[in-house]
């Protein structure tokens, strides 16, 4: 506990707010778990979902069919084939760039919550909703969400690196703030569209941003080692 409130005392501001926000992410993930496998959620998600679809025919969603295609689109965004395409051309940019450790780094954290992803789903075993039919194609278990998990592992893992190219204050709060819809804009989708329920996209999220926090933390560490390159502040 001396050696941890040391580092307390030494660390700045912004990385203590890293710190709990991770810790509160991974408490929020336990809390949602502990209670999605007592059951005692399925009526709040039940609910939500029947919420989002017509009264008289659950087949159909709610608003018009353009919000519909637009939902698809949307959860493109947490797939795996946008989001291998996106990492692939950014670590392309950083190999060629010589930012190697970035790169590895990048490559690192967005596998490693892949890897994640997939292990928490086999781990709880949760069924598909049932209630209505599934707008998308989903071959995994539910829980966690792995487009809202993944999602927000790398667009807040690519968010925290296009940040650190950047003076302007601004700047880097204006690249945090898109990589947050885009996560919530996939996690709400994943809920429309009928394939998860809402508290498999609120332990994805958790889960990501517990993910992402901890790798800014380990590029953080990693920068005073002189490992990674420092930031343009």
């Amino acid at each position: 506990m001396r050696r941890l409130w040391e580092w307390a005392r030494r660390a700045d501001a912004f990385v203590l707010a890293v710190v709990l926000a991770a810790g509160a992410a991974v408490w929020v993930f336990l809390a949602v778990a502990a209670n999605v496998a007592e059951g005692s959620t399925r009526e709040f998600d039940d609910r939500l979902i029947l919420a989002l679809r017509e009264s008289g025919d659950p087949a159909d969603p709610v608003g018009p069919r353009w919000v519909e295609e637009g939902a698809r689109d949307l959860t493109a965004l947490g797939g795996y084939t946008v989001l291998t395409l996106l990492v692939g051309a950014v670590l392309g940019y950083l190999l060629m760039g010589r930012h190697r450790p970035a790169a590895l780094l990048v490559f690192a954290a967005t596998a490693g919550g892949g890897a994640l992803s997939l292990a928490l789903k086999g781990a709880f075993h949760r069924p598909r909703p049932d209630l209505v039919p599934h707008l998308s194609y989903s071959a995994t278990s539910s829980f966690p969400s792995g487009h809202s998990m993944l999602a927000a592992v790398t667009y807040l893992t690519l968010g925290a690196l296009l940040a650190r190219l950047v003076r302007p204050w601004w700047a880097k709060l204006y690249f945090a703030a898109v990589a947050v819809v885009f996560a919530g804009l996939v996690g709400v989708s994943r809920v429309y569209l009928g394939v998860h329920y809402p508290t498999d996209v609120a332990a994805g999220w958790a889960a990501g941003l517990a993910w992402a926090a901890g790798c800014w933390l380990a590029a953080r560490y990693l920068q005073s080692c002189g490992v990674v390159e420092k930031s343009a502040d």
